[in-house]
């Protein structure tokens, strides 16, 4: 499946952004969907990742109640909405695509599609 990741950009500490990521080639539903980010000089740290029907999602402690990710499957098209931006959630934010069994994986290494990124700056 490819993905293309959209939608991030500079904003100020406190404001919103939502990031889209389109896949296509392959049965979107048939995947759990993850948004990862990585800032510079570190590792890529998982965001959140929702369920192939969409029902069910899982939050890093460090977004949650800020994050919601949701999906459309109509639309082959999974979502990050992000507010309350802090200037630390300044990073490249990855979409990525699990064709595997268990939902909830942290790990970059179980994702089998990536996007390319797109960049999120907060400043503050």
């Amino acid at each position: 499946v490819q993905l293309q990741a959209s939608g991030g950009g500079l904003v100020q500490a406190g404001d919103s952004l939502r990031l889209s990521c389109a896949a296509s080639g392959r049965t979107f539903s048939n995947y759990v969907m993850g948004w990862f980010r990585q800032a510079p000089g570190k590792a890529r740290d998982f965001v959140a990742c929702i369920s192939r029907k969409g029902d069910t999602t899982y939050y890093a402690d460090s977004v949650k109640g800020r994050f919601t990710i949701s999906r459309d499957n109509a639309k082959n098209t999974v979502y990050l909405q992000m507010n309350s931006l802090k200037p630390e959630d300044t990073a490249v934010y990855y979409c990525a695509a699990d064709g595997g069994l268990v939902f909830g994986e942290r790990r970059p290494s179980y994702y089998d599609y990536w996007g390319q990124g797109t960049q999120v700056t907060v400043s503050s």
